[in-house]
């Protein structure tokens, strides 16, 4: 019986996918020490960004991170003053997470991190979409496996 993938490193798909992230984050990196932000609080932000005040589960499920990952970046990112937490007045058990003017400030000094990475990663628009397209959908396949 002759198996369907091969065992060689350059076949592997999970090995292009990991040395292509690491080589995006690293990317991240200087642009991001800039605005004194890691990685993860960049992508926190990012969602408050686009979303204004939510509660912690829905960036939790939009960064697809548990609680127990999200809740020390929240504390850091408070800490910095870049968000707040506090609990819904109409349902005591969901905490909300929002931005402060500090934070709402960032986004400013952070428009600039897209178009940077952008063209770090030189691909065409047409290639850059699809790229996207095939990642999310490996991802729901993958996820579907759970």
């Amino acid at each position: 019986m002759s198996a369907k993938y091969s065992l060689e490193l350059d076949d592997q798909l999970c090995f292009v996918l990991y040395a292509a992230s690491r080589a995006v984050t690293q990317r991240y990196r200087p642009l991001l020490d800039e605005l004194g932000l890691t990685y993860p609080q960049y992508l926190v932000l990012l969602v408050l960004w686009e979303h204004g005040t939510v509660p912690v589960k829905d960036v939790g499920a939009a960064l697809q991170l548990d609680y127990g990952t999200l809740t020390p970046l929240l504390k850091r990112l408070q800490a910095a003053g870049l968000v707040c937490r506090e609990r819904d007045p109409e349902d005591e058990r969901t905490v909300l997470v929002g931005l402060t003017e500090q934070g709402e400030e960032l986004r400013e000094r952070a428009r600039s991190v897209p178009d940077a990475i952008g063209d770090a990663m030189a691909l065409p628009e047409r290639d850059f979409a699809e790229v996207r397209r095939i990642l999310r959908q490996l991802t729901a396949n993958v996820s579907a496996q759970d």
